[in-house]
């Protein structure tokens, strides 16, 4: 009997290795174990080879060729997290800053989402509970309509066409709050919507709770009443690397992955296109800046049906492909006409990267 039990036991403790083993093996080969991050304060950022994933080299040169030609200052391909591609050009370098423009939105967008799982805000609140009231000129009846979310959404009501000015004189009202989608700059008003919550300056709040935490560079630079991110190129692939990561860094949750998904998904019923101050893809219409004509179609076809994106003028690109594993970053001047954020570029560019990753 006591020969049985031994028997029993090393058999029973053989099955609990193999099941631990075979645990750790899916561990391991996870894509979220895989994922790779850049360490904090250090130049070190491994890479993975073209041919490691079959990509067609061939390619290569004609789209940097392509890239060079229309104006690029920096490229950037990441997959999961390693450097696939990593070019300068135009006389800029790895070291030198440049400005994100509106492709910076979803930096606002992301603290934002900090501060709401500090319990710091919410956004669904009206800006006036933080701001106080009298931040726009409208009724008091008009503004209370404005949520935090509707400046998310880029559908507050207030009139888009008087410039970028914010002060109150300039925030007049045109339709109801949640009525009306445009492209306005009176998202800003949610970095004032941040330090008020946080008791603590904009930058300050945002330096603690994002830049530090994941490793980036930069500063906000105000010009002409516009409050614009200007950082080196590697930082910009750790913001989209960090949204990628459905808000982790390595083992920490800098924004949370519910938030995320709210702001890459849409977020109105007017723009399908249009998250949290993020661009979107795959959907069967959108809107554009500075108008209010309904598109049919995807925002970008050539581009992954689950791609969502940060847009800024001249071509300032951070795209994020799940699907793919890819985060890719584009720096530099207008690639053609100057542009608010879409352009015939991002289809152009996606035709000849489609041509080196099938």
């Amino acid at each position: 009997m006591k020969t049985i039990n031994y028997f029993i036991f090393f058999f029973i403790l053989s099955l609990s290795s193999c099941s631990s083993k075979n645990s750790n093996e899916l561990k391991e080969d996870s894509p979220i174990n895989s994922m790779y991050f850049p360490p904090i304060n250090s130049d070190t950022w491994e890479t993975k080879s073209i041919s490691d994933l079959n990509w067609n080299e061939t390619q290569l040169q004609p789209l940097l060729d392509y890239l060079e030609e229309k104006n690029t200052k920096s490229f950037m391909v990441l997959h999961n997290g390693k450097i696939v591609i990593e070019a300068y050009m135009n006389e800029h370098s790895s070291s030198k800053f440049w400005y994100w423009a509106s492709a910076g939105k979803t930096l606002t967008s992301t603290t934002v989402g900090i501060a709401q799982d500090n319990e710091l805000l919410n956004i669904n609140n009206k800006v006036s509970d933080y701001l106080g009231t009298g931040w726009t000129i409208t009724t008091l009846e008009q503004e209370n309509l404005i949520s935090c979310k509707h400046l998310l959404s880029m559908n507050s009501g207030l009139n888009d066409t008087l410039g970028d000015d914010v002060s109150p004189e300039n925030l007049q009202y045109l339709d109801d709050a949640g009525s009306r989608w445009a492209y306005h700059n009176v998202y800003v008003k949610l970095q004032d919507v941040v330090a008020a919550a946080s008791n603590q300056d904009w930058n300050d709040y945002f330096t603690d709770n994002l830049k530090d935490k994941i490793g980036m560079t930069g500063q906000w630079i105000n010009l002409n009443d516009l409050n614009v991110y200007w950082s080196n190129t590697r930082s910009m692939a750790r913001f989209g690397q960090l949204i990628y990561a459905k808000g982790k860094w390595e083992n920490t949750q800098i924004v949370s992955e519910n938030f995320l998904d709210e702001a890459t998904n849409t977020s109105q019923n007017i723009n399908e296109a249009y998250g949290y101050l993020w661009w979107i893809n795959g959907k069967s219409t959108y809107h554009l800046p500075q108008t209010q004509f309904e598109f049919s179609g995807k925002l970008i076809p050539n581009a992954p049906d689950d791609m969502y994106a940060a847009l800024g003028k001249n071509d300032q690109k951070i795209y994020i492909v799940p699907s793919k594993k890819l985060v890719i970053i584009r720096m530099g001047e207008a690639a053609s006409d100057e542009n608010f954020a879409l352009s015939s570029f991002d289809n152009d560019l996606w035709e000849k990267l489609n041509a080196l990753m099938d």
